[in-house]
């Protein structure tokens, strides 16, 4: 059997961070949960104060050593808070928690992205939170708001993401370090997030013109969890960089072999 490892995982209340969580659990390894409430850490993401609170939780609970984190807390809502969940909280998270990992046996990272990603997305917005400007970011969401292109925002925080991992996963602090980062794209996943707007025969239909799924269909938190656990146990030695597409053929179907 395999050491038992210790794992932060945020959003670990519910959807993908909560079935992640009782995945490793089950594999016999150490989970702290990190989410607004409910969890061994309570913090909220979308602000400064809430991103130190969990970095400094984390460090008392484990004595300042982490095997690995996986970032799952997001939002899904067309307004400025979820890039700033999306994009600096999880850019709070690992940062901050990256000197955890350093600290742990072979240490990994992975977020959730989105294959949202690549939809059509608010530049403004994107090239902002790549800048690490959140105000300059929360100003052009309100922007687009205010357009009546709110729902640009949660495709641009997941693309802006994306971006991030692929500029610093080769950097000093992570493959330097010989910590692999990477992200996963889910399609779309039946989560307590997603289910209101599902039920809806008619934004269900929406939903699926936009993300095409043909293996499978809509995929359940607990088909994430494996690809997770796996990018953050030892076994992946050289995956890193990556924006992996867990969404049953969506990619492929919007953008065809234009991207390979």
């Amino acid at each position: 059997m395999s050491r038992s490892r210790t794992y932060l995982v945020t959003g670990a209340a519910s959807g993908i961070g909560r079935a992640t969580a009782a995945h490793l659990r089950e594999q016999g390894h150490t989970v702290i949960g990190a989410d607004l409430k409910g969890t061994d850490i309570s913090a909220d993401l979308a602000t400064p104060d809430g991103r130190t609170e969990l970095v400094d939780r984390a460090r008392e609970l484990t004595g300042g050593c982490l095997d690995a984190v996986i970032a799952c807390a997001g939002l899904a809502h067309f307004i400025p808070l979820t890039v700033q969940v999306n994009y600096f909280g999880v850019i709070a998270t690992l940062e901050g928690l990256c000197p955890l990992l350093t600290a742990g046996t072979d240490p990994r990272a992975v977020l959730i992205s989105s294959v949202a990603a690549v939809h059509p997305t608010d530049q403004a917005i994107v090239d902002a939170a790549l800048a690490g400007d959140e105000d300059a970011t929360v100003s052009a969401a309100q922007a687009a708001m205010d357009r009546g292109e709110g729902y640009a925002i949660y495709g641009s925080s997941k693309q802006a993401i994306a971006r991030w991992v692929r500029r610093t996963a080769i950097s000093d602090d992570w493959a330097a370090a010989g910590i692999p980062l990477n992200a996963v794209a889910p399609g779309t996943v039946v989560t307590p997030m997603t289910e209101p707007m599902l039920a809806n025969p008619e934004i269900r239909k929406v939903v699926d013109a936009s993300v095409p799924m043909p293996l499978h269909g809509h995929a359940h938190p607990e088909q994430v969890a494996p690809l997770l656990a796996w990018l953050t146990s030892p076994e992946n030695t050289h995956v890193t960089g990556q924006v992996i597409y867990l969404d049953g053929g969506a990619d492929a179907a919007l953008r065809s072999d234009n991207t390979w």
